[in-house]
């Protein structure tokens, strides 16, 4: 399942996820938090889903449906993430991977400010993985990340507000992309070439929706984080010319034999 914004260009968002989901052969389902308007150059506008809407999509889906394993992207404001964090203790769901989301591509804010401590507060204790980007864990760790080492005492601070896992992706520093993954007390950084594209919008979305998926097919979290990683890399370096501005991913370009390997060898029951 994917709790998170609707992105009308179809790049990011629950869009993003549910592609994503269907590449990777999992049944995705989606609670929809806010609708956006927007294309490859701007959010043009935003509309909130009333609070009891949302907690209906939540209830009703997994009341008969179920999941294996849930991501959050746009949650929007301190009641959506206080609803969202109380429907999803009272149906005890096994794995929740969390992408902070607080900034579009284009720059537009998804996130209100006083939801920030909302969301470290009654959201991030229930996370099995928490996927921010170096402006997000700033926020997050109120410190600064310039280089590696900062990155690993954020890191920690963010740790300890109780994700199992956390991964500070490191496409915002300069050199090659290392994402920095805190697991089980040890640093571990993934490393990946720097793809030269501007059609990058929904890398976030999609990589938090790859780790869910892979998560729901059993599969451990490190070596989740790791496929994750490589579907990302393929989506992009194949990414979609549409549109004037970040243009998306290829979500469904054919995927990397590793990856086709593991769906084949861990159906989905």
């Amino acid at each position: 399942m994917t709790i998170a914004g609707s992105d009308s260009g179809g790049g990011a968002g629950i869009q993003a996820d549910l592609k994503t989901f269907a590449a990777l052969g999992v049944y995705g389902t989606s609670v929809v938090t806010a609708v956006t308007a927007q294309n490859t150059i701007e959010v043009a506008a935003i509309a909130e889903v009333p609070e009891e809407v949302v907690i209906a999509q939540i209830d009703t889906v997994l009341e008969d449906i179920g999941a294996d394993a849930i991501k959050t992207g746009m949650l929007s404001s301190a009641p959506i993430i206080q609803n969202t964090a109380d429907r999803l203790e009272a149906w005890g769901i096994p794995h929740l991977v969390v992408d902070p989301v607080m900034v579009s591509k284009s720059g537009a804010p998804l996130l209100q400010p006083d939801a920030i401590d909302s969301l470290k507060k009654d959201l991030l204790p229930f996370a099995t993985v928490i996927t921010p980007n170096i402006p997000e864990a700033e926020v997050l760790s109120n410190r600064r990340i310039a280089a590696p080492a900062h990155a690993q005492e954020a890191a920690k601070a963010i740790a300890a507000l109780g994700p199992a896992t956390v991964i500070i992706k490191g496409g915002h520093l300069e050199g090659p992309p290392v994402d920095l993954v805190f697991h089980d007390g040890h640093f571990t950084p993934l490393e990946a070439e720097r793809i030269q594209t501007k059609n990058t919008h929904g890398t976030g979305c999609t990589f938090s929706a790859a780790i869910t998926a892979f998560l729901a097919r059993g599969i451990e979290t490190m070596e989740a984080i790791r496929l994750a990683k490589l579907y990302v890399s393929n989506a992009m370096r194949q990414g979609q010319e549409i549109g004037e501005g970040h243009g998306p991913l290829h979500h469904f370009a054919p995927l990397p034999d590793e990856i086709r390997g593991v769906i084949e060898s861990a159906p989905v029951s």
